[in-house]
């Protein structure tokens, strides 16, 4: 049974590893730039309100 399905396993499985790995990497990457928007945005929103604070 082996030596008929191997030749297939054989074939498809570089694709299916390296579509998790592709998925696993983008996921990183959006979780990446999903933190450093909220980050950046948190910082802003603390600058204007310093820059409120300091003007008075």
């Amino acid at each position: 049974m082996w030596d008929s399905v191997w030749p297939y396993l054989a074939a498809i499985l570089p694709t299916v590893i390296v579509a998790v790995l592709f998925y696993f990497l983008m996921k990183r990457i959006l979780e990446g730039d999903r933190r450093e928007r909220l980050a950046q945005s948190q910082w802003e929103s603390e600058q204007a309100n310093d820059h409120k604070d300091n003007s008075h």
